[in-house]
Parts: structure tokens; C-alpha cells; sequence
């Protein structure tokens, strides 16, 4: 196999796997973040003997990894990945997988060789477009996608009509639809046919059954925060590595902003102005607001950004 170079600039975001804590790291955890498969996967290698630490066969799924330790998997040593975390603005028209059996151009033939091996949390379907997370940290996905910790994604929409109050309303309360009664955290009405919808449980094709359901139908879809991150003006087909503060709002765990920023610039364009001619007022229906953390430069003035600034960021190759 030829090794593929780094691109330009590229460097990786390093989280040491190996608890700083007394107790030091479970063993399945520790052979997950050496790429070796899941913690389950893991799991069954332990039992079946295949893993030897410091020298000798470990069978104990308890057993914990120290600092120095040495670690094999079928007698070939292991250590962990260093782990990389990218933010991609997804362009329209492109899926979210590796290969696609109809043919369709997939996003990792907009990224550079090195971040092939990185995995999508979660997805945009073919006809969205936005903030996109990429990892090779399974602990992160797990984090960011398990329902029970509830991590906000924020998406502008725009619909082919005019929305009515009364099914603003309902879209909070719940719709049901095929895939079972979806509902939204909050909504706020941009203009007559424009709305930011914020999820915390997201369900396949969410936004698009709950539409359907009320009798619209979903022209654009961008999304725009994850977490207390936001896309800022990150362009299509761009792609940045993520600082740990970044990782940090990601995650829901850095200080929230105590004035709430305005909309991303990217996310500001298109004829929206032409909309709120046409007499579409502003309509808030969350029933508790979040205030999430804005990336510097994700502001109006649109100046550049730990996520956005010429160095960080990447075209996609």
C-alpha cells in the first residue's frame, strides 16, 4: 500500500487515550482507540486470548491500561491513534458514505486521501447541506450522537409556502408521521417561508417527514450548529481541523456566550430579504432558548476564525 502524504498545513488534534487518573484507561477502550474495532469487538478478542499485556495473555475484561504499559494483538503491538477531528461544510448533492451502490458523488471524493479513513457522525442526506463532523474518535461519535445526551443541532430552513402559526406550534408539540411522532426543541420564524429549527433527538430525514407531514415541502437545508459550535463562514467543500476549545463547544462544555450572536453570515444569504418584503414577521417558539458559544468570526463582520481563518482552512480536494 502507498502511503498517502499529508495535505498542506494538514496536523492532527492529539487526545492522549490514557487516563491521567490513578486508574488509568479499561482495557476494551484503550484497544478501541488503537483502531483495532469496537469496544464490543474488543471485548471478544479479550475472552478469546488474543490479547497479551505486558508480556502475558490477558482474558479480564476489567483489566486497566497504565502509562507505560505495553499492549499486542496477535503478538503485534498496538498504541493509540492520534485522533482527528475535522469540521466539513457538506455541499448539496453529495451523500454521506464511502461508496454509493446508485453511483452518486459521495463527500469523501471532495476530501483530501488523509482524512479518508475518518468517519462521519451522523449524516446530511443527499439534498442538505452544512456542518459536518469527521472523526476517527468512536468515544466523540458516541457522545455527540447518543440520544441521552440530548446535543443540539441547529438548521435553517426554507419551504416552498408560507408557514402557518398554528403549524409552528405543532411542530413543537409533535408530528405524527411514518417514522413515529417526531417533534422539534424550538422554532423561530425568520420569515414567511424561512425557519431556524433546533433538534436535540434526531431522527432520520427529520426535518423533511415533519414538513411532509404538514403539507410542505423543504427547498434548502442548511445546517449550521452542533452543539455550541457553529459553522460560521466555513464555505462549501471547506473543510478545518478543530482546536480543543473548538472540541470543547462541540462537545456542549465550554462557557456560553452571554449575548446570543447573530446567524452566521453563510447561513444569511439567498433572498431572504425578498421574503421579509413580503411581510413574514419574526415568531419565536422555543421554550427555552439556548445561548450557544460563537466561534470568533462567525460574526457579521465575518473576520477569520480559529475554524475559519486562511491557515485552518482547507479546500477540499
Amino acid at each position: 500500500m502507498v502511503a498517502r502524504a499529508d495535505p498542506p498545513g494538514f496536523r492532527a488534534f492529539c487526545i492522549s487515550s490514557i487516563s491521567t487518573m490513578n486508574d488509568g484507561t479499561r482495557l476494551n477502550k484503550y484497544l478501541a482507540s488503537c483502531a483495532i474495532g469496537s469496544r464490543r469487538a474488543c471485548d471478544a478478542l479479550i475472552q478469546a486470548g488474543r490479547v497479551e499485556v505486558n508480556g502475558s495473555s490477558c482474558t479480564k475484561l476489567a483489566t486497566r491500561i497504565q502509562t507505560g504499559d505495553h499492549v499486542k494483538v496477535d503478538g503485534r503491538r498496538v498504541a493509540p491513534r492520534e485522533v482527528t477531528i475535522v469540521a466539513f461544510h457538506k455541499p448539496r448533492g453529495y451523500v454521506c458514505s464511502r461508496e454509493d451502490e446508485l453511483g452518486r458523488d459521495t463527500i469523501y471524493t471532495l476530501l483530501p486521501g488523509a482524512l479518508h479513513a475518518l468517519h462521519h457522525v451522523g449524516r446530511l442526506d443527499r439534498d442538505s447541506e452544512g456542518l459536518l463532523i469527521l472523526t476517527n474518535d468512536g468515544d466523540l461519535s458516541q457522545r455527540l450522537m447518543h440520544p441521552s445526551k440530548s446535543v443540539e443541532k441547529e438548521y435553517l430552513v426554507t419551504a416552498n409556502q408560507s408557514f402557518e402559526n398554528a403549524h409552528l406550534d405543532q411542530f413543537l408539540e409533535g408530528v405524527y408521521t411514518e417514522g413515529g411522532k417526531l417533534r422539534a426543541k424550538a422554532i423561530e420564524r425568520l420569515s414567511a417561508r424561512r425557519i431556524k429549527v433546533v433538534l436535540d433527538h434526531g431522527a432520520k430525514r427529520q426535518i423533511r417527514l415533519m414538513f411532509e407531514t404538514m403539507g410542505y415541502t423543504v427547498s434548502k437545508l442548511l445546517r449550521v450548529r452542533i452543539g455550541q459550535l457553529w459553522l460560521g463562514d466555513l464555505e462549501p467543500g471547506h473543510w478545518a481541523l478543530l482546536t480543543p476549545p473548538e472540541v470543547a463547544m462541540l462537545l456542549g462544555e465550554a462557557t456560553p456566550a452571554k449575548k446570543r450572536a447573530a446567524a452566521p453570515a453563510s447561513a444569511r444569504r439567498g433572498d431572504a430579504s425578498k421574503e421579509r418584503r413580503s411581510g413574514g414577521g419574526k415568531d419565536t417558539r422555543a421554550t427555552g432558548k439556548s445561548e450557544p458559544g460563537v466561534l470568533p468570526g462567525a460574526r457579521a463582520k465575518r473576520r477569520a476564525s480559529p475554524l475559519t481563518a486562511p491557515v485552518g482552512r482547507k479546500k477540499a480536494r
